[in-house]
């Protein structure tokens, strides 16, 4: 099977450099120092699971060099997903499957705007990891995963091939399902609820939970995307709510979100991706959901500002 990693940063480098351990030709899409570095030895992983060097089959920034994939993994943030795939449109054969690994819920509806008859999985990981330098991952802890299903909820062959991909990597748990909405939007309840809130205040997880108000304003922001997925036809329960705000409180005091960061450092965020997603679909659905638009509304000069 041909594989394209697309995006070589803390999720593509790690899923995919353990993917160059399988009989698969995989190639890699990266860019500038972090491209030569792994062109000239490999991209190294710093993992507590174990140190490891990845050699990819192909290393490049040039899709024209790449052999029509089979499978294609997004590594990119969620802002990016579009325009990734318009670049990837031209290179691509109908049998080509997708599968966006990037937080958010609406991954997989940008894929088939752009492409609207693509082969698309749902996906979603979990892991901590960040490019350290050119040619360079470091996962310092977490255990990482893939769950991953198609949109429709069948068991497809093409599902459970690349599973059995998946299968031939060690130290990965991987999972396929028929429910990837429901898993999908369990995490983009989890995440759009501390990150918009956590750019907007500008301190870390222990501050917001000893604040009555900040708290109390985060509960109405996960309730608003809770009812929003119920709308939307996603089986959301309770008991889904009630795993996100123990993972809430069981967030350490100093911990930050990678959105969050991304605001509060200048840099090009998912707020659209996240909270702006919320708005637009209230808004299509005929759904209010003040908190996310206030959140939204008051980030969206300094996203545009980034973005400039």
């Amino acid at each position: 099977m041909n594989i394209l990693i697309y995006g070589i940063g803390g999720v593509g480098g790690y899923f995919g450099g353990k993917l160059t351990q399988t009989s698969h030709n995989i190639t890699f899409i990266a860019r500038g120092a972090h491209l030569k570095a792994i062109q000239e030895k490999g991209l190294e992983i710093n993992s507590f699971k174990g140190d490891f060097t990845a050699v990819p089959d192909l290393a490049t920034d040039d899709l024209n060099e790449i052999p029509t994939p089979d499978l294609i993994i997004l590594g990119v943030k969620s802002w990016q997903v579009r325009d990734t795939i318009t670049k990837l449109k031209p290179y691509v054969k109908p049998e080509t499957v997708f599968l966006p690994l990037q937080n958010g819920a609406a991954n997989a509806e940008m894929i088939l705007e752009v492409i609207p008859n693509a082969s698309v999985l749902g996906g979603l990981c979990r892991i901590v990891s960040f490019i350290d330098g050119p040619g360079k991952i470091k996962h310092p802890h977490f255990e990482p995963s893939i769950i991953f299903g198609e949109l429709d909820g069948r068991m497809t062959d093409r599902a459970k091939k690349i599973l059995e991909v998946f299968n031939e990597v060690n130290d990965i748990n991987v999972k396929l399902v028929d429910n990837i909405q429901v898993e999908i939007w369990k995490k983009f309840l989890f995440i759009c609820t501390i990150s918009g809130l956590g750019g907007l205040v500008r301190v870390p997880m222990g501050k917001i939970r000893s604040s009555d108000y900040l708290f109390n304003m985060m509960k109405d922001t996960a309730q608003e995307i809770f009812k929003l997925a119920k709308a939307k036809g996603i089986n959301l329960t309770e008991a889904h709510m009630q795993s996100v705000f123990e993972a809430i409180q069981n967030q350490g005091a100093d911990v930050t979100a990678s959105t969050q960061r991304d605001i509060m450092e200048g840099k090009p965020s998912e707020l659209d991706n996240f909270n702006g997603y919320i708005v637009r679909e209230g808004k299509r659905l005929g759904m209010s959901v003040p908190v996310n638009e206030l959140i939204y509304e008051c980030l969206k000069p300094m996203e545009k500002e980034a973005r400039s």
